[in-house]
């Protein structure tokens, strides 16, 4: 690629080529055909990936958020045999940990083995609402830069093109250039985007983890109390 570059660096001096300064649009609109629908997918896939993550971002910061006095609510409720109080007070709140403690209560009366599972089953239903989006974050993280070395091994292809073909001018060679250096630059750059997302997603995530773990081993203790 150096000698190409210097090729057409030389012959443009030869040829008494002008330096000037061209706009982002000048630049673009010498990418070729190929290169152009490249560029619009990788575009479409940073997009899409900005979207999942701000859905995604206020959904799980959301559903980490929960009242300091719910647990102590449910312990009352509990205690005084309230179960259907408890059951609506899990309904109000309308967060992951609430869903599953709601769970845990309506199972009250059965084996603690039972109401243990009950409760991981919907830890884990609540798990899986959360990380919707983020297998698609990882496959354009990886896919993005992918798709942008598709795009410089086409861009080269047409650059190779012209040289077989006679044309040697700066000028004819520049969009072979353009398709292999743009494509590339946009894929690392919508690669990077989804890669960010991706993790900052999933540290939220395992926050909410966190908490729902220790709300649900906090209920079970709950209900392992003697009864007074």
């Amino acid at each position: 690629m150096n000698a190409i570059l210097l090729q057409i660096t030389t012959k443009a001096a030869e040829e008494g080529a002008e330096i000037t300064t061209s706009s982002f649009f000048d630049v673009v609109s010498g990418v070729g055909i190929t290169g152009l629908v490249i560029m619009a997918i990788i575009f479409f896939l940073s997009v899409y990936s900005v979207y999942i993550f701000f859905e995604r971002y206020f959904t799980i910061k959301k559903a980490g958020v929960l009242d300091p006095n719910f647990m102590n609510r449910v312990k009352e409720f509990v205690s005084n045999g309230n179960i259907e109080g408890a059951k609506d007070w899990c309904r109000k709140e309308d967060t992951p940990i609430a869903h599953m403690i709601g769970k845990g209560v309506s199972r009250i009366g059965k084996s603690m083995k039972d109401i243990s599972a009950t409760i991981e089953n919907q830890g884990n239903l609540e798990v899986q609402k959360m990380e919707k989006g983020l297998v698609a974050l990882a496959t354009i993280s990886g896919a993005a830069p992918m798709l942008g070395f598709l795009g410089t091994v086409t861009g080269m292809i047409t650059t190779f093109k012209d040289l077989a073909d006679g044309n040697t001018a700066a000028g004819e060679m520049a969009g072979g250039l353009y398709e292999a250096m743009f494509t590339t630059a946009f894929g690392l750059a919508a690669g990077l985007i989804a890669y960010v997302a991706y993790n900052v997603l999933t540290g939220m995530i395992d926050k909410v983890i966190y908490k729902i773990e220790d709300s649900s081993v906090e209920f079970i203790d709950l209900l392992s109390e003697p009864t007074k």
